[in-house]
């Protein structure tokens, strides 16, 4: 016996492979926006996490410029204060400074010279006198500036030739001269001698021991 099949058959293929290729296309759209949702959840987690990052970068950035802002005026106070010390320092070591300046006079003054007048203008010291020749004025410029350690750079601002009377009828050439020198502070003068005691105990080597 032989079936004929004469429904439209080839309509209901076409219906059945339409179907599935939507079906196919929904799915697809669906696992797509899937994907993307999920894509989209990361980012933000990941864009989240960076600015809670950033925030507290932000943040403890602040903290330390508020330290260093602090610190900054801590060295400004303690640089003040290093000022007030030395300040008060040099007050106290001003008021010694005829005391070395008379006695320096005194051991580098040759024979043969004589001070007339001192004039002191803060550390500059400006000397009047007469001296028996030029020799004498320039053996005092020598002590002056080799052997004292209180008295810098002196210096020959005019000598001039004079005389002077000894009696009525003895006269004397002399060489008028006036001198500027500088004076040291004490702390000045300690500083080198600091210096130098250290020196031996930074160079210094240890003997070897005797077996």
């Amino acid at each position: 016996m032989i079936l004929i099949n004469l429904l439209p058959h080839r309509e209901a293929a076409r219906k059945r492979r339409r179907e599935s290729f939507y079906a196919t296309l929904g799915a697809a759209a669906l696992l797509g926006g899937l994907i993307a949702g999920a894509g989209y959840v990361w980012f933000q987690a990941q864009i989240s996490s960076q600015q809670a990052k950033n925030n507290y970068l932000q943040t403890e950035i602040k903290k330390l410029e508020s330290e260093i802002k602090e610190i900054a005026t801590l060295q400004a106070e303690i640089a003040a204060l290093k000022a007030r010390q030395q300040a008060v320092e040099d007050l106290q070591g001003d008021r010694n400074m005829p005391v070395h300046l008379l006695n320096e006079l005194v051991r580098q003054l040759p024979d043969g010279v004589y001070l007339a007048s001192m004039k002191q203008d803060d550390r500059a010291v400006t000397l009047q006198g007469m001296a028996q020749s030029n020799e004498r004025v320039s053996e005092l410029l020598r002590n002056l500036g080799n052997s004292s350690p209180w008295l810098v750079k002196p210096e020959l601002v005019e000598i001039t030739a004079g005389t002077v009377a000894l009696s009525p009828r003895d006269q004397r050439r002399v060489a008028n001269f006036t001198m500027r020198i500088g004076l040291k502070r004490p702390t000045d003068v300690q500083k080198p001698a600091a210096g130098a005691a250290s020196a031996p105990a930074k160079g210094a080597v240890a003997a070897p021991a005797k077996g």
